[in-house]
C-alpha cells in the first residue's frame, strides 16, 4: 500500500520534482612528454639532488649505500631478446625453461638429489613438498615402487660363476661379481704407451716454446690419463684448475671434507691441557711437494684439514683426522708458492707465489675466485693475511717494501702502508685486530693501526737481527719472532710494545732460515724447527727445552700445532715431506 500511495502520475511528478541527469566522468591521463633519462650512473633531472638514481652494474659486487624501496622495486631495464624477453646473464634462460632461484636447506636439497638419482623423481620445490613430482625421462609415467624397481634404471650384475673353477675364465665370483660394462681389473684403459710417449714429447716441446699469452692444447683422450707430473704443470695464462684425489667428494650423507667430525665439535680451542709431543710418528706424507715444502696450516677452529704449499707451485690439502689421505690439489701458480693463509672461517684461503700473484681459492670446490697483483712489475708477495674481523679484506707484504690492503668484493686496492726500507716478511694482528706488527729485511719491526698508514711504534736497534717469522701467543699478550742470531725473541703487546729481554728461547740453529714457530693451543709450549732438521719444544714459563728430536733430513722450515688435539704437531721440510707427530 505504501508503494501505491507513493505512486503518482507523470504530471504530478513533473510539477513537483525536476528531472536530474548524471554528469559524465571524464578521466584525465597525465602524459609525461619529457621523462627522466638515465645516463651512466646518474639520473639527470631539473632537481638532480633529490631524484638521483643509482644503477647496479652486473659486474658490481658491493653497494656502499642503502637503496630505497622505490629503487629496489623498479622494473628491470636493459637489452631484450628478439621475442621481447629481458636479456640477462644472471637469469639463466635456457631452451628448456628458466632457472629460478630457490631457498632450500642443504640436507633437503641433497635428499632430493639422491632420490632423483636413485628413483628418478623429486619434489617440485615451486609448489611445496605435497605437490607433484619431477621425473626423469627414463622413469616418466612411473610412480612409487615401479620407479625404484624399473628394469631400465637398474644395472645388471655379472654371473656368479662356477664354484668349481678357481682362477680360470668363468671362476666363481659370488657376491663380489661386478656389473656389466665395468672395466675389468688389471686391464689397461685409456691411451696406449705409444700415445703417452708421443704426448709427453709434444708437451716437453710446448713447454719450452710456449709464451705467456699461449695455452697448451691438450687432447681429451690423453689429458685424462697422463702422468701426475704433467697434469700439475701450470703455465702462466692458463685457467686455474684443481684435482680431487678421492673416489667421491661427498659421503653417504652428502657431506664434503669440510664437515667437522662430531668428536671435534665438543672440544673448545685452548681449553684442553696440552702436553709435549711424545715423538711418535702418526703419518708421513712422503714427497708431498717436489723441491721442498714452504708452509703448512691447519684449518681454523677444528683442525681436521691440513693445507700445504711447496716449491713445485702447488697447494695441497690433507685429511688430518681420520683417513690421513691427500684430498685435493690446487694448480694455479707458475712458480714456487711462498705462503698460504686460511680465512677466519676456513672456507677460503690465500696463496702467495714468486710469480707475483696472490690468489683466493675456495677450500671446498678448489675454484680460484680472484687473482690479485699490484703492478706490471708484480712484486713478490712474501706474506698475505686475512683481516680477522672481515674475511673480505686481506693484507699482503711485498718484496718492494710495501704493505697493501685489498678488498675482495670490489677487487680494489684500498690502502697502502709504505714505511719499510726492505722486503716485508711477516704480518701479525693483535689487540683484538685493531693493530698489527710487520717485520722486514731492514731489521726493524713496525706497529700499525689497521686502516691508518702511519707507524705508531718503531722497533729498531743496531744490535737487532732480521726477524722473518712471527707467532702470536694464544692469550694475545705476547708475540715471538724467529731472530737470525739463533734465538726466539719475545715482545709484549700492551700499551708499550717492548722486548721481554729476560725471556728468550735458545739452542737451535736457524741463522739464514725463516723457520716458523708455533704455540700449543693453551700456550704452554713453543715449538720450532732448525736448519739441521730437528724439532725443538720449549716450556713457555721456564724457557727450558722439554723435547727435541730428529724429524727431517733437511731444514724443518715450519711447525704447526693442532688447534684441538693436546699433543699433535705437524712439521714440514725442504726434503719435500710432511710429518704428523703425537
Amino acid at each position: 500500500m505504501d508503494a501505491l500511495n507513493q505512486y503518482g502520475s507523470s504530471d504530478s511528478e513533473d510539477g513537483e520534482h525536476t528531472r536530474q541527469y548524471a554528469q559524465p566522468v571524464v578521466r584525465q591521463y597525465k602524459v609525461n612528454t619529457a621523462p627522466d633519462t638515465i645516463i651512466g650512473m646518474q639520473q639527470h633531472t631539473p632537481n638532480a639532488l633529490e631524484t638521483t638514481t643509482m644503477l647496479i652494474r652486473p659486474e658490481q659486487r658491493m653497494l656502499s649505500y642503502n637503496m630505497g624501496y622505490e629503487q629496489m622495486t623498479q622494473p628491470l631495464a636493459g637489452p631484450t631478446e628478439s621475442d621481447g624477453s629481458f636479456a640477462s646473464k644472471g637469469r639463466g634462460t635456457l631452451a628448456s625453461g628458466t632457472v629460478e632461484p630457490q631457498a632450500i636447506e642443504e640436507y633437503l636439497f641433497r635428499q632430493q638429489e639422491r632420490m632423483f638419482k636413485q628413483q628418478g623423481r623429486a619434489n617440485d620445490p615451486s609448489i611445496g613438498a605435497e605437490g607433484r613430482y619431477i621425473t626423469s625421462g627414463v622413469n616418466a609415467g612411473r610412480t612409487g615402487s615401479n620407479q625404484a624397481g624399473s628394469k631400465e634404471s637398474r644395472r645388471k650384475r655379472k654371473g656368479k660363476g662356477d664354484p668349481s673353477v678357481a682362477r680360470a675364465e668363468g671362476a666363481y665370483q659370488g657376491p663380489w661379481a661386478g656389473f656389466e660394462g665395468d672395466t675389468e681389473k688389471g686391464k689397461q684403459s685409456g691411451p696406449t704407451q705409444e700415445q703417452l710417449a708421443e704426448y709427453e714429447q709434444r708437451m716437453s716441446g710446448q713447454l719450452s716454446t710456449t709464451t705467456n699469452n699461449e695455452t697448451l692444447q691438450l687432447t681429451d683422450a690423453v689429458a685424462g690419463s697422463i702422468k701426475t707430473s704433467s697434469k700439475l704443470v701450470y703455465v702462466e695464462g692458463q685457467e686455474e684448475r684443481t684435482m680431487f684425489h678421492m673416489q667421491s667428494e661427498r659421503d653417504y650423507q652428502g657431506r664434503t671434507y669440510m664437515h667437522v667430525p662430531n668428536e671435534l665439535q665438543h672440544i673448545d680451542e685452548g681449553e684442553q691441557t696440552c702436553t709435549a709431543p711424545k715423538q711418535r710418528l702418526v703419518k708421513e706424507w712422503k714427497s708431498a711437494h717436489a723441491g721442498g715444502v714452504s708452509a703448512i696450516r691447519f684449518i681454523p677452529q677444528s683442525g681436521h684439514l691440513l693445507l700445504s704449499c711447496g716449491m713445485d707451485g702447488l697447494v695441497k690439502i690433507f685429511d688430518a683426522h681420520s683417513s690421513l689421505r691427500h684430498l685435493r690439489t690446487y694448480v694455479g701458480h707458475s712458480k714456487a708458492v711462498r705462503d698460504i693463509s686460511f680465512a677466519p672461517d676456513g672456507r677460503s684461503f690465500l696463496s702467495s707465489s714468486y710469480d707475483g700473484y696472490t690468489k683466493l681459492w675456495d677450500t671446498e670446490t678448489g675454484k680460484c675466485t680472484s687473482t690479485f697483483s699490484t703492478n706490471a712489475k708484480r712484486a713478490t708477495p712474501n706474506v698475505a693475511r686475512f683481516y680477522p674481523e672481515d674475511a673480505n679484506v686481506f693484507l699482503a707484504g711485498l718484496s718492494d717494501k710495501r704493505i697493501v690492503q685489498w678488498d675482495v668484493r670490489a677487487h680494489e686496492l684500498t690502502q697502502e702502508y709504505n714505511q719499510h726500507l726492505g722486503a716485508v716478511n711477516s704480518l701479525t694482528f693483535f689487540d683484538s685486530s685493531r693493530r698489527f706488527v710487520s717485520t722486514s729485511d731492514d731489521k726493524s719491526m713496525r706497529v700499525w693501526e689497521y686502516g691508518i698508514p702511519i707507524v705508531i711504534k718503531l722497533i729498531a736497534d743496531p744490535a737487532m737481527y732480521s726477524v722473518p717469522s712471527v707467532a702470536l701467543h694464544p692469550n694475545q699478550r705476547w708475540f715471538v719472532g724467529q731472530s737470525m742470531d739463533n734465538r726466539i725473541v719475545v715482545y709484549g703487546t700492551g700499551e708499550r710494545i717492548k722486548q721481554h729481554k729476560r725471556k728468550q728461547f735458545e739452542g737451535h740453529l736457524t741463522a739464514g732460515f725463516a723457520c716458523q714457530p708455533s704455540f700449543s693451543p693453551d700456550g704452554a709450549y713453543l715449538t720450532s724447527g732448525d736448519s739441521e732438521g730437528q724439532v725443538w719444544c720449549w716450556d713457555w714459563r721456564s724457557t727450558k727445552v722439554v723435547a727435541r728430536w730428529k724429524a727431517h733430513d733437511k731444514v724443518a722450515i715450519c711447525t704447526a700445532w693442532h688447534p684441538r688435539e693436546t699433543s699433535r704437531v705437524a712439521t714440514c721440510s725442504w726434503d719435500g715431506s710432511i710429518k704428523y707427530w703425537d
